[in-house]
């Protein structure tokens, strides 16, 4: 890459924890966050497991202090909880003293509200607050007003590869020197839209996902946010801040094949591992360990499997997916993977992909099942989304 791009913050809340400590807490010891639906009221309550937050949306609101009146959804919630922390993490007292953006991602946004008053609007005035929630853009905005960020604010919505993007665009704006700090990551609540929607195309799990398992049935859904803070090292140098990885490398490519699934060869997903390569100026075997998108959906690990073994052949390096802890959180899930991948780099230990029992049939590739101790260097992580939309990040120590 032709600037570094330093990682000096991040924050974190899923289904596993609600701060970086007790996220990798969880990821150490096994402890996954799948279980029922306890706070929304929806037919498949006891039919579907998912990675749910067990605080409600006026817990989180408490949490934040938010004033009654406030139109927050529980994406904008667990967005700004999330981003605060990242922000306290890098040691960042005035927000605004750089030229500094914020850019989040999500597929929700806030109709985690808009379909809860969807019958009310126009007899209960006191529930219209939430109608702009509906924009995805609302959630950001209301995460950068409560952060106090006067500079550039932007939101993108690229499915399940959302995040990935949001951090590749973030690292984009530090290299061209258009920007010299910047807050990116993603955020997602459950909702009954998208338990409906993934009901709908029948990759519901209703027992715990198993990423390439041979028997896997489904993904469990999931709600999470994470932020990372992306600085110039023109800033890092000018305030000796303490890098916790880089962004080394990132790719993006679109298969084109169809608009839920990914093509059988992997296309998008090889491409975007590729690119990422290049832009990073490393070789397959530089890469330590693969964080794998993994949804444990049939026709997502198959994909991926054979773009792993298309760019990395029989040199493949250690992968696991962590969804079996968090669930697939949409749009956050490449925000949160970011998270798991800077953690495995400061702590070198491959998390493990959890529930794995039987080897795919169609190639000869077994995911770390348990928790392993190896010096990293360098993490890739994939994240893929709805529309053949593939995204590929590295992180590397230096």
């Amino acid at each position: 890459m032709q600037k570094k791009v330093a990682i000096t913050g991040m924050g974190i809340v899923s289904s596993i924890g609600m701060t970086v400590e007790e996220n990798f807490n969880a990821l150490i010891s096994g402890k996954m966050g799948i279980s029922t639906i306890e706070n929304i009221q929806t037919v498949h309550k006891d039919v579907i497991k998912v990675g749910e937050i067990k605080f409600t949306n006026e817990q989180l609101a408490q949490q934040l202090q938010l004033p009654a009146e406030n139109n927050f959804s529980r994406t904008a919630m667990l967005a700004t909880l999330a981003a605060k922390q990242a922000v306290e993490n890098a040691g960042i007292v005035d927000i605004n003293e750089f030229r500094t953006g914020l850019i989040s991602a999500t597929s929700v946004g806030g109709m985690d509200m808009t379909e809860r008053f969807y019958y009310q609007y126009f007899d209960d005035e006191s529930c219209r607050k939430y109608i702009k929630s509906q924009d995805a853009g609302d959630t950001t905005h209301n995460t950068a007003d409560y952060l106090g960020l006067k500079g550039f604010v932007s939101t993108i919505s690229t499915a399940c590869s959302s995040a990935a993007n949001s951090i590749m665009m973030g690292a984009k704006l530090i290299q061209s020197g258009q920007l010299d700090r910047v807050i990116v990551g993603g955020t997602d609540a459950l909702s009954k839209f998208t338990i409906n929607g993934f009901k709908t195309l029948m990759i519901l799990s209703d027992t715990y996902n198993t990423p390439f398992d041979n028997n896997r049935k489904g993904l469990n859904l999931g709600e999470a946010a994470a932020f990372i803070v992306l600085e110039s090292d023109e800033v890092v140098q000018k305030q000796n801040k303490k890098v916790l990885a880089y962004v080394s490398g990132f790719g993006n490519a679109n298969d084109a094949f169809h608009q839920t699934a990914s093509s059988e060869n992997g296309e998008g997903a090889f491409l975007a591992m590729h690119k990422a390569l290049k832009m990073s100026g490393l070789q397959p075997n530089d890469i330590d360990y693969i964080n794998a998108h993994g949804t444990a959906t049939p026709n997502n690990d198959l994909s991926e499997g054979r773009a792993i073994l298309r760019v990395f052949g029989e040199n493949t390096p250690e992968f696991s997916s962590t969804k079996p802890f968090t669930g697939h959180t949409l749009a956050a899930a490449a925000a949160i993977e970011a998270v798991y991948s800077i953690l495995a780099l400061q702590n070198n230990i491959i998390f493990p992909n959890m529930n794995f029992k039987t080897p795919m049939e169609e190639f000869d590739l077994l995911p770390v099942t348990q928790l392993t101790e190896k010096q990293l260097n360098h993490v890739l992580s994939n994240s893929f989304g709805f529309g053949g939309n593939c995204s590929t990040v590295i992180f590397s120590k230096n």
